[in-house]
């Protein structure tokens, strides 16, 4: 049935469905790698994104479209995730400037909104590149416009978005010869159209979404309930959550002020504390040592709509691990890190808060404003220590307001291990200790040892999978048979004669007899060089090697 306006409860089941849809190729997403790296997060990262926009339309489902869109571009907003995911949360974002003026919308403003989203995406990235998402973002929306007239159906608008984001798509490769030399097309453009492929499914009666379940959280049956036992100490307390419905017999939920609910956490003694207020609706985070409490405060103020309590000891506790306990100072460090050796290094080098995360597993923006609210300083540094992880950090740190954020471009654990060997306790000019952050770092060259999961030739090096590769400054520098011989080929690369010091940060998979081989070979091959060696049992990569 064509229509020619959408309302707010079309608009949520159209979500959905391009959720659904997104979610079904994540996998094949993932996989547009342009290095031959089991490392694509791509899919994933968009899907967790857009399903934090239908976590907050799971509740309501208003028949505004204004109101609907507002409640979805939030919820993307603070769950984006990865380069693309922010992109996504921005291109809704400019969406809503428009669609939250209406109750219904036409297949004209629909392309006003996404021309305006167009251009809130581009605005979100410092140096956009061309033969991206953003590209086929343009394009599509262009001519979709170029097309439409006022008796353009809503379906025939997302028809025309496909048509051109289809060609658009593949003309990425001709437009950034890397994605060419390695026969991908750009990932995060394949996920958007594969979003909006799965919107029109719905509208045309082709795709039922009404069942797709979000995979956003951990499932209470992967929850290892060995951790806490009959004799253990709750040390971390609980990761609450909830939306609350404010009603109108025990407050005005119009004037509500949210300070209230905040109010009520601060002196509860929460951490983490996140509370934001829609319409009539409260969403609330908070990690507390009393739950009951904090429950019987919120309902003071209307009535439970969803509700979730897990014990930290499990695992459940979102992006922010162990925090060091509160103390108010001048600045404090968040890092960016996964492997259990690798966060206990962080910890170690004085990073006051490890953000759990990294290649593959990318965190949120609320993720890091929860992070952000655990600290009590003037100045908050935050290290990355991905380049895929920029811009949610850079997106918090824009919404978060109590404390002056700095981001530093750490683009690797290397990098972010290198600043961290600058910051040191009792530096009151927090100005000038960024600006030695930014200096150190770009005295530090990284590597990455990996696996190749596919044939591929790049930079004029023929890679088989199976090959072990160092990958150093976007390029490939050596392939090798084994993860030792290609740390070898990676520093016969460097001009090791500048580098006074070698640091190997050892993965989950490598052996203990390896690990000591290695390092007596560099100690015989670069003896002028002090070798030093970590366990820190990262994924994916069999070391990280950093040279200063």
């Amino acid at each position: 049935m064509s229509r020619q306006t959408i309302d707010g409860k079309c608009y949520a089941k159209m979500l959905q469905g391009g959720v659904a849809y997104l979610s079904e190729h994540k996998e094949e997403i993932n996989d547009l790698n342009v290095f031959p790296v089991p490392d694509g997060d791509t899919g994933t990262n968009m899907t967790m994104t857009l399903e934090g926009g239908l976590s907050e339309i799971k509740a309501e489902q208003p028949d505004s479209i204004g109101n609907l869109s507002g409640m979805f571009s939030h919820g993307v907003l603070l769950g984006a995730r990865g380069n693309s995911g922010v992109i996504l949360s921005q291109l809704f974002a400019g969406i809503n400037e428009v669609l939250s003026k209406h109750e219904c919308v036409s297949a004209k403003v629909l392309s006003e909104a996404y021309e305006c989203g167009v251009k809130k995406a581009y605005a979100a990235v410092q140096n956009p590149t061309e033969g991206t998402i953003l590209t086929v973002l343009r394009e599509s929306s262009e001519y979709a416009a170029e097309q439409i007239n006022e008796e353009t159906t809503v379906e025939e608008f997302f028809s025309l978005l496909i048509e051109k984001a289809k060609t658009s798509l593949m003309r990425t490769k001709d437009i950034l010869p890397v994605l060419a030399e390695a026969d991908v097309v750009d990932s995060g453009a394949a996920g958007f159209l594969y979003m909006i492929m799965g919107m029109h499914a719905v509208l045309s009666g082709k795709l039922d979404a009404s069942a797709y379940n979000a995979s956003t959280g951990t499932a209470a049956s992967n929850v290892d309930i060995s951790l806490f036992t009959r004799d253990s100490k709750l040390e971390f307390g609980y990761c609450t959550e909830f939306l609350l419905r404010l009603t109108t017999d025990k407050v005005d939920p119009d004037s509500f002020d949210i300070n209230k609910i905040l109010a009520d956490l601060e002196e509860l003694r929460g951490e983490s504390i996140v509370a934001y207020k829609e319409g009539d609706i409260v969403k609330v985070h908070v990690h507390t040592f009393t739950p009951g409490a904090v429950l019987s405060a919120a309902q003071r103020y209307g009535e439970f709509l969803t509700l979730k309590i897990e014990n930290m000891s499990l695992g459940h506790s979102g992006a922010a691990a162990k925090p060091k306990i509160r103390v108010s100072k001048k600045y404090s460090t968040i890092a960016v890190a996964t492997g259990e050796g690798m966060c206990a290094l962080f910890t170690e080098l004085g990073a006051d808060m490890i953000v759990k995360g990294g290649q593959t597993a990318n965190p949120s923006t609320e993720e890091f404003i929860e992070a952000f609210e655990s600290c009590d300083s003037e100045h908050i540094i935050v290290l990355p220590n991905n380049k895929n992880v920029f811009l949610a950090a850079e997106q918090a740190a824009k919404i978060y307001d109590k404390a002056k954020v700095h981001i530093i471009p750490t683009a690797s654990i290397c990098e972010g291990y290198g600043a961290l060997s600058v910051i040191t306790p009792g530096i009151s000019d927090v100005d000038m200790l960024v600006e030695n952050i930014n200096r150190a770092i770009k005295g530090i060259v990284g590597g990455e040892i990996t696996c190749a999961v596919r044939d591929v030739t790049l930079g004029g090096k023929k890679v088989n999978k199976g090959d072990y590769i160092a990958i150093s400054e976007k390029e490939i520098k050596a392939v090798a048979e084994t993860p030792e011989e290609a740390v070898v080929g990676l520093l016969s690369a460097i001009d090791m004669d500048e580098y006074e010091i070698v640091t190997l940060f050892v993965g989950k998979g490598v052996t203990d007899e390896k690990r000591v081989e290695l390092t007596e070979l560099l100690e015989d091959e670069y003896p002028d060089c002090e070798i030093v060696v970590y366990e820190g049992g990262q994924d994916v990569y069999d070391y990280l090697v950093a040279v200063e």
